[in-house]
């Protein structure tokens, strides 16, 4: 480290002194201090750390002409380039060395005293900030004094809530009315902020990044909460799906709520439901490989698109050798509304053994896949959570009906 240069100024002399007096300590243990020794050493030192870094913002805020000797664009890049630190933390420290320096000096004297932490003076300047320009100065100074004061109890998250409602503390006739126009304005620029990004990146895979509304986040949660098994009894059988970490359930019951959708409420397109079309050979979908693709889109497995056979906004266009159209999603292969009810008051819930996800979440599923053959009536149909349907045509892994008719799945070997 550059060593301070001879100087008498009594800063940096304080600062060479605090040093000189640490590395008296620099190989002393702390492993037979006793708790209670522990315990008022961390205190202080978080203290000195909070005076050290009040010590430093107020040398920041006034070292704009050494930044302008060194030939630097500001103080942060100054700084940056002095302490090999970030440019963009840098400037931040420099930006908030001067607020503290002209409008926020009662939180520079708690830093000063060891009571307020740098993340804490953060917290409050954002807080005291955001505060109405118009507001009474005498407010204001009283709004950093109740921030202030709130250090002494409150961490800095903690702090970033109670600074959302500062107003209501020292001004709560205007208040409501100042509350309403800020989350206004964050609700608008939410809205503007909002994007969704999306791009292939390989084995299969796409990585989608969506930057929305508070609001519409909850709101997506409770509905993927519905598909990862909903309603699940306590006493229920624990089964593969009760292993699957929860980001990777709620990744498929992202891709649930998609296939869910229905398309008769969605947009139209050039005068027709949205709808998904996939097409594929009649001798690939028979077959145990095969494949067919979403049209306009991505390659599928022959497994994938049985699957998707069994629901009714996925429509499945069956080819013959020289490409005609063997089967546009007749009726006849979906099972109609009335038949899903019906499975759905007989059968309760998934089928699939020690399954307990109730049947409004569940998918008609055909025992015999209708591409070999098997008919679309209720006999024929059993009701399946999104994981067991995947699972029913997962190739990996056999079926076996059992007496009560619930369905138990083999891994093949």
């Amino acid at each position: 480290m550059t060593s301070l240069p001879q100087t008498a100024h009594p800063i940096v002399g304080a600062v060479a002194t605090a040093r000189d007096a640490l590395k008296t300590v620099r190989d002393v243990q702390p492993t037979f201090m006793a708790p209670a020794q522990k315990q008022a050493a961390v205190l202080e030192l978080d203290a000195l750390e909070a005076t050290l870094a009040e010590l430093r913002l107020r040398v920041l805020a006034s070292a704009a002409d050494a930044a302008e000797e060194a030939g630097a664009r500001d103080v942060g890049a100054w700084t940056a380039q002095l302490t090999r630190a970030d440019v963009s933390s840098a400037r931040a420290d420099a930006r908030l060395a001067e607020a503290l320096d002209r409008r926020w000096t009662q939180v520079a004297a708690g830093m000063a005293d060891g009571k307020v932490s740098l993340a804490q003076a953060r917290v409050i300047a954002h807080a005291l900030e955001a505060l109405p320009a118009d507001l009474d100065p005498r407010l204001v100074l009283d709004a950093e004094a109740q921030m202030v004061a709130y250090c002494a109890e409150f961490n800095p998250t903690e702090l970033r809530r109670l600074g959302r409602y500062l107003l209501e503390v020292v001004a709560p006739d205007i208040a409501e009315a100042e509350l309403a126009k800020r989350l206004e304005g964050e609700e608008r620029r939410a809205r503007e902020k909002t994007s969704l990004r999306s791009r292939l990146i390989g084995e299969g895979l796409a990585r989608t990044t969506i930057v929305h509304p508070v609001l519409d986040r909850d709101r997506l949660l409770t509905y993927l909460e519905a598909f990862t098994s909903p309603r699940k009894h306590h006493d229920a059988l624990s089964g593969e799906e009760d292993r699957i970490p929860y980001p990777r359930r709620l990744g498929q019951a992202f891709c649930a709520l998609l296939e869910h959708l229905d398309p008769t409420k969605l947009p139209q397109h050039g005068g027709d439901a949205t709808t998904v079309m996939v097409t594929i050979g009649l001798d690939s979908l028979r077959a145990e490989l095969g494949a067919g693709s979403i049209i306009g889109g991505e390659p599928l497995s022959a497994t994938q698109v049985r699957r998707l056979a069994c629901n009714a906004d996925i429509i499945p266009v069956v080819l013959g050798g020289n490409g005609e159209i063997l089967d546009l999603g007749r009726t006849r292969r979906l099972f109609s509304p009335a038949q899903r009810k019906a499975m759905r008051l007989r059968d309760q819930r998934c089928r699939s053994e020690g399954c307990t996800v109730p049947a409004a979440w569940t998918e008609a599923h055909h025992l015999k896949p209708w591409a070999t053959g098997g008919n679309t009536d209720l006999d024929d149909g059993i009701l399946h959570c999104n994981y067991h349907h995947h699972l029913a045509h997962d190739p990996n892994h056999t079926t076996e009906r059992l007496p009560n008719g619930d369905i138990r799945y083999h891994r093949r070997t």
